[in-house]
């Protein structure tokens, strides 16, 4: 394996609107992308077209592929699948199901509250320990590659589980996590960018660069 980077660029991309995005459904793996959703998904392609970077990888669910496939086509990078970044999962008894299903609703309601607390499991959904599991294997990927720099298309909560354990590392708690969930929102197709480097004195860690950042949806 080609010696990895000591200085790199990652550049996150949520993906575009999906149908399930704007139903009132619990979203499914296989949403794709609405109308909407494929205008900012050629938006932000045109963007990332004037960055130099080496490889484009995805997220293998149909919202993240087809945003992918629209960068891919303006970039000419063909999109690489990757499970490290899929969405946080659902319990599968309630994928497409109404937030008006009485039973969807419960196990919702009791499967979101796993998310933040350690040991808590519902069903076969992920849980907070295995989101931060998760978190870490895709740092620690995206630090190994060789590329120096990369677009990664991925989904609102894992990315924000990517910045929170990056922000707080071993210091993320529970309840911080849930905080920081509720208070920092994401638009579909923000850019974010988190940088592997060294400070001043200090070894090489991920650092936060930019968060958000959808100037490109501006009419």
């Amino acid at each position: 394996m080609a010696d990895t980077p000591r200085t790199k660029v990652v550049y996150f991309v949520r993906h575009g609107q999906s149908e399930d995005n704007v139903a009132p459904v619990f979203q499914a793996p296989d949403s794709p992308l609405s109308v909407i959703g494929r205008v900012q998904a050629a938006r932000i392609a045109e963007r990332v077209s004037h960055l130099t970077f080496d490889a484009l990888l995805a997220s293998p669910y149909r919202r993240a592929q087809e945003t992918a496939a629209i960068i891919g086509h303006i970039t000419g990078k063909a999109p690489e699948g990757c499970a490290l970044f899929i969405e946080r999962v659902k319990p599968s008894s309630i994928n497409g199901k109404p937030f008006t299903d009485p039973q969807a609703e419960q196990v919702g309601r009791v499967w979101t509250q796993s998310l933040s607390t350690p040991g808590m499991r519902v069903e076969d959904g992920e849980n907070y320990d295995d989101l931060l599991r998760r978190a870490d294997a895709a740092l620690a990927f995206l630090r190994d590659r060789a590329e120096s720099s990369i677009v990664v298309v991925t989904h609102g909560y894992f990315l924000r589980t990517l910045v929170a354990r990056v922000l707080l590392g071993n210091a993320l708690s529970g309840e911080a996590f849930q905080h920081f969930h509720t208070v920092a929102a994401m638009e579909n197709t923000g850019l974010t960018v988190l940088r592997y480097q060294a400070g001043f004195a200090e070894e090489p860690c991920w650092r936060l660069w930019i968060y958000n950042d959808h100037a490109h949806l501006a009419d």
